[in-house]
């Protein structure tokens, strides 16, 4: 948990509050169709709790912050790209919300949708 002490007191950020902003930035990234579960217990659970921040893992080791997204993509986007986007939006966004240094985020692409094209 991330925590930082004051003259006041001590703010203690939890990983949850994170996976929301990650979350949230991740979805307003371009080619982003959706986040995806990293596997099948977890899309279960998510789907019976409605987390927000489905998709995201949040990780701290003492000051180290390590996030790991998954996500699907547009069809026909370069998914590279995509991803990189992703990992930089995230990054900012994180960084520039909650004051914590982000050691590694990693874009794990579970799938490709085809948009409707009708």
């Amino acid at each position: 948990m991330g925590q930082e002490k004051t003259t006041l007191g001590s703010i203690h950020i939890s990983p949850t509050a994170i996976a929301t902003i990650a979350y949230h930035s991740t979805l307003q990234s371009y080619g982003v169709v959706g986040l995806a579960p990293k596997n099948l217990a977890e899309g279960i659970a998510s789907t019976i709790t409605r987390e927000p921040n489905r998709g995201v893992n949040v990780h701290f080791e003492s000051e180290n912050l390590d996030i790991d997204i998954y996500v699907i993509v547009e069809f026909g986007t370069r998914i590279a790209s995509v991803a990189q986007s992703v990992a930089n939006a995230v990054r900012y966004a994180v960084e520039k919300n909650v004051g914590l240094k982000v050691r590694n985020i990693n874009v794990h692409v579970q799938g490709l949708r085809v948009s409707n094209t009708d």
